[in-house]
């Protein structure tokens, strides 16, 4: 009976040892800037030109058929026009393009200049060649959750480039993984 008890009191002594954040969007803000994304630059050809924006909400779907997912904040602007896009590319990006996912992040930055290398592919997507991967993506679903947008998209084909230091954004800033794993 002493050892239950005991127990219960390590139960209640844990639980009074975590914060607890009742606001749910305060909590998933807070949650997720602690937790590490892969970065992203999203980029589609409008009729105005081409646009693009950095997420860190990209994820791997399934195979059958090949699907990735993510989602942005508006409908509007570069979101608006990789939405209404018939194709738009998903570079996963890594440290050598940190500059251009600073600046696609920001509202108003200078995008697609010559510096930074971009092409555009035979199917008019916006191309940033050197990036680790490329993935020539169509919309399948798009689903309205508040004032996002989650888009479920059909990856058609890959560009691939070299391997370079991975990249996570973590806290508000981009962080450059070393490639030592630790576990296996």
């Amino acid at each position: 009976m002493m050892r239950q008890q005991d127990e219960a009191q390590e139960n209640v002594d844990a639980l009074t040892a975590v914060e607890q954040v009742s606001d749910g969007a305060e909590a998933l803000k807070r949650a997720f800037r602690e937790h590490p994304a892969g970065i992203a630059v999203i980029t589609a050809e409008t009729p105005e030109g081409p646009v693009g924006l950095t997420a860190s909400s990209v994820a791997s779907v399934g195979i059958d058929p090949p699907a990735l997912a993510f989602s942005v904040t508006r409908a509007t602007g570069s979101a608006g026009g990789i939405l209404n896009a018939n194709g738009f590319l998903v570079h996963l990006i890594d440290a050598r393009h940190v500059e251009v996912a600073k600046s696609f992040a920001v509202s108003g930055a200078e995008r697609f200049t010559a510096e930074q290398g971009w092409t555009a592919l035979p199917t008019g997507e916006p191309y940033l060649p050197g990036t680790r991967a490329a993935l020539r993506c169509r919309a399948l679903h798009t689903l309205g959750v508040g004032s996002s947008v989650v888009v479920v998209a059909e990856v058609l084909e890959a560009l691939f480039g070299e391997e370079h230091t991975h990249m996570v954004y973590v806290d508000r800033a981009f962080h450059a993984l070393e490639n030592t794993p630790i576990i296996g």
